[in-house]
């Protein structure tokens, strides 16, 4: 019997749980802990903190940004000194290259760590913040709402998921 490719290839993780699977459950504790925390003083201080925070949220990094960025940087870097001062400097940006697509199989490489240490949280987590935000502030309250042909509910879940 013949098996298909698939099942000879190792059972990679989701895009979603790849790098809080590669990630210490004390570093994934304490980014859940801090996100609820976080919400919970935000929803008491009320309409405009949470107005606030979301405007916050729009801004923050997540771990896939901090990792592209400090590649980038050291793959432009690397490549300078190579050109500038030693050739084997060459060696350095093929490196972070294997790091980068083992992160984008896997969702590990070397500064994963440290971000996740850091408190640099994945978009997931990122929007699970939001979402918590934006249903305190009452923008699912009329979405679902279905009139007969569901468009209408299609519709407000759309628009309150955007707002």
């Amino acid at each position: 019997m013949a098996q298909s490719l698939a099942s000879l290839l190792p059972k990679l993780p989701t895009t979603v749980d790849r790098v809080p699977a590669n990630t210490a459950d004390e570093y994934n504790e304490r980014i859940c802990l801090q996100t609820k925390q976080r919400v919970a003083e935000i929803a008491r201080q009320g309409r405009a903190a949470i107005e606030g925070r979301l405007k916050e949220l729009d801004e923050e990094w997540d771990v896939e940004r901090m990792l592209e960025a400090n590649a980038a940087t050291a793959v432009l870097a690397f490549s300078t000194l190579g050109l500038l001062v030693d050739r084997r400097f060459f060696l350095m940006p093929v490196v972070v290259g294997g790091f980068l697509l083992q992160h984008a199989i896997q969702g590990w490489c070397p500064p994963l760590p440290v971000f996740r240490a850091y408190g640099v949280r994945t978009q997931p987590e990122i929007e699970e913040e939001r979402y918590a935000l934006k249903t305190l502030r009452g923008d699912f309250a009329h979405a679902g709402r279905s009139d007969q042909t569901g468009s209408r509910s299609a519709n407000e879940a759309l628009a309150a998921v955007r707002r």
